[in-house]
């Protein structure tokens, strides 16, 4: 460990000595071609002059030198930097490189994108913009070899009690001043100086370079634990699996911030309606990010299938994409892209990533993809079974575009899809990366080890939850006359349950119904809930758990059953009946209440949030979104800007969430008018059956949907429906409270 003598005031330092850079841009948007070329350096030889001269003015030449440094100058050496900011003809994220002619920008250019995105396309490239930094040198002042002047012992100016390693330490004081180059100082101690104070813990030791630096090193016996342990016992070490506990997610993390930066639909950059994980050589989900629990319980089916089918023949490189929901497919506009991941010494994947988002489009009978009135899966949108998006570091373009169009019901935008499938693309590259980084530091034993550790831990920590489980059962009704009936036995002896769901109403001619994964999802998510222990949802919480969902249900539905509904909707129905035979949580809204609006050129969907359910001893929560999603509301500025509405009103819904002894949480009221003709849906449930309470607690308030007439004439609009919106039209949606809990004490 290297201290500087200015660590305490390093920043300040560091910006008394850094270079002076002025940095200038001009915007291009041109497609790059050899006639371009002197254009280009013409207009950057126009910006490196401007640049020069504003380096060279006096106001950036007469810094302040840093701390101890004389005769610091600015300008003497000069350095400039030629940049072209380069996209895909149709894209919209731009890569930085360095000018120069065409052949040597498009390789550096696919060499970043293949970098940051994994693949390159066969496109036309479009100049951007443009831009020269100038670097005016700053003089840095050489540090002195300092000699000794003594070959006297430092000694301590006082002996102080200091706490550390569970222990009182007797502590000598040393001032860094009387310290001399040689000089070693053990810990236990303490070495002051004029901008910080340095505590030597016990087992580490400081030197004095020959520069004044101290150089801490850890001795043996220091009691600090390995990280890089490369060997390990059938028990994990508890440390450790916290470690890696928070390495699984935060990569996961990662992938979600790539991918949200990189891509550009309100659904995914805005809303947040996308999930990523981590999935070990099997399938299993090992770790996740805090996204959309629907998503992220079923994700690992989708994986599963992908290995059945083509696990013979992936490469490394090959990236596929998926949105089948008889295959671990929710529904339709939600995508998962899948890539494998090799190791040097595996011919075959070691890992899996994928990434799950819902597409603002994927064809069907209405804009959008969420018809109120499919009664078939194909009248949904296209339907994804395991495509090779990406084949060995090459996107699949034309195919990919021909999937989407040549349908029966095609995708209205589909240049919007490969934008944010080419986004989903580049967030499994970063978990990728990150995987690799973590292999290459603790060793591919290691990492594969604790990634059964983690399950281990989430499973016996479910365990412990279900030893104080009680048997219960709950039918809970839905608006279509459909309901969900669960039945949910423990087994102390086996520390187990079974959940069944024999008795749930069979597969229906909406789309109300739910692909096995989704209730599987919705499972796995209601006892990840239950356990307090601060763990990632992965499939080891599953291994308790046996799961009944008779074939041919509606949450076992058969091809080519219509599920845009089920797991929006019905999976919320889920999530409640689980808590209701659980006994432990009033519903919630119980609906996402999911809002579509487009024509040909514009295409949005929101889910709008509601009241939670009230617990034992806790409120339901006001305006929240519940269980099963966990996106957010565009905010109003980019919904206006983006599509031709007007938010009219975003309130509260008082007095909406059920009344008990701890009550219901309130919904909203959401008012939206049309600047355009347009044609909108709501697809929901809990307008006639409101959200039941617990323990004598009321009902939450059922939801309405209604239309608005530029004519002043009101529609009134039940649970799902499609309405053409003419400009002046408000549609008004107001969602349902959560249900109270216990009688209300007068």
């Amino acid at each position: 460990m290297f201290i500087h003598p200015y660590a305490g005031v390093l920043s300040a330092y560091g910006m008394g000595l850094a270079d002076v850079r002025v940095i200038k841009e001009q915007a291009v948007e041109s497609v790059l071609n050899e006639d371009l070329i002197p254009q280009l350096r013409q207009l950057l030889d126009k910006l490196e002059a401007e640049g020069k001269e504003e380096t060279n003015r006096p106001s950036a030449a007469k810094r302040v030198s840093a701390l101890n440094a004389k005769d610091t100058k600015v300008g003497e050496e000069e350095e400039v930097l030629r940049k072209v900011h380069l996209r895909y003809e149709g894209t919209d994220a731009a890569l930085v490189v360095n000018f120069g002619d065409v052949e040597t920008i498009r390789n550096d250019f696919e060499q970043a994108h293949r970098q940051r995105y994994g693949f390159v396309v066969e496109k036309a490239l479009i100049v951007e913009a443009i831009s020269v930094e100038v670097v005016g040198k700053t003089d840095v002042p050489d540090e002195q070899v300092i000699a000794r002047v003594t070959d006297k012992q430092p000694l301590p100016i006082a002996t102080v009690q200091m706490y550390t390693d569970h222990t009182w330490h007797e502590t000598p004081v040393y001032k860094r001043e009387d310290l001399q180059p040689g000089d070693c100082v053990s810990g236990a101690a303490i070495i002051i100086e004029a901008t910080g104070t340095n505590v030597i813990e016990p087992g580490w030791e400081a030197q004095v370079s020959d520069r004044n630096h101290l150089i801490l090193n850890r001795g043996q016996g220091s009691g600090i634990r390995d990280l890089g342990l490369r060997s390990f016992d059938s028990k994990p070490d508890p440390v450790m699996l916290e470690i890696f506990n928070n390495l699984f997610r935060a990569i996961a993390e990662q992938m979600g911030i790539t991918l949200q930066n990189t891509s550009s639909s309100v659904n995914i950059k805005e809303r947040l309606d996308f999930s990523c994980a981590i999935f070990d050589s099997n399938g299993q989900l090992i770790a996740n990010a805090p996204h959309i629990p629907v998503h992220l319980g079923s994700m690992s089916e989708s994986v599963k299938a992908l290995i059945t089918a083509k696990g013979h023949i992936f490469k490394p490189g090959d990236v596929y994409a998926s949105n089948n929901p008889y295959n671990g497919g929710t529904h339709l506009p939600d995508i998962t892209v899948i890539t494998p991941v090799f190791n040097n010494s595996s011919p075959s994947p070691i890992f899996y990533l994928a990434s799950r988002g819902h597409h603002a489009d994927i064809g069907g009978i209405a804009p959008g993809s969420m018809p109120p009135n499919s009664c078939k899966v194909d009248q949904e949108g296209v339907l994804i079974d395991n495509f090779q998006l990406v084949e060995q570091g090459k996107i699949r373009e034309k195919e990919l575009i021909e999937l989407l169009t040549n349908n029966l019901y095609p995708a209205r935008n589909p240049s919007k899809n490969i934008a944010d499938l080419q986004a989903q693309i580049a967030a499994n590259k970063r978990g990728v990366q990150e995987l690799n980084k973590m292999v290459e530091h603790y060793a591919l034993e290691t990492v594969q080890a604790y990634m059964g550790f983690v399950q281990d831990n989430a499973e016996e920590s479910v365990r412990s939850v279900i030893d104080v489980l009680k048997d219960g059962s709950f039918t809970c009704p839905l608006d279509n006359g459909s309901v969900i009936k669960v039945a949910i036995s423990i087994n102390k002896s086996t520390r187990s349950a079974t959940i069944d769901f024999t008795g749930t109403s069979p597969q229906l001619p909406s789309n109300f119904n739910a692909p096995s994964a989704v209730c599987k999802a919705a499972v796995l998510y209601v006892f990840r809930t239950l356990v307090n222990n601060d763990i990632p949802l992965n499939a080891g919480c599953l291994k308790p758990l046996e799961i009944i969902i008779p074939e041919g249900c509606m949450l076992n539905p058969r091809y080519p059953a219509a599920v845009v509904a089920g797991n929006v909707e019905t999976s919320q129905a889920i999530t409640d009946a689980l808590y209701g035979a659980l006994d432990v949580l009033a519903a919630s809204q119980g609906t996402m209440n999911n809002f579509t609006f487009g024509n040909e050129r514009y295409q949005y969907y929101e889910t709008i949030c509601g009241g939670s359910g009230a617990g034992a001893n806790f409120n339901g929560t006001d305006a929240v979104q519940t269980h099963m999603t966990n996106s957010r509301l565009t905010d109003p500025e980019v919904l206006e800007w983006r599509f031709p509405v007007l938010l009219e009103s975003f309130s509260i819904r008082s007095n909406s969430g059920g009344t008990g002894l701890h009550h219901g949480g309130n919904g909203v009221i959401r008012r939206l008018r049309f600047l355009e003709q347009m044609t909108a849906a709501i697809l929901s449930n809990h307008r006639v059956i409101p959200p039941f309470g617990l323990h004598g607690g009321g009902s939450g308030a059922v939801g309405k949907n209604w239309v608005e007439r530029n004519d002043e004439i009101v529609e009134e609009l039940g649970s799902t429906a499609t309405v053409e919106m003419q400009p002046g039209d408000v549609f008004v949606i107001e969602t349902p409270g959560g249900g109270g809990y216990g009688l209300l004490k007068m």
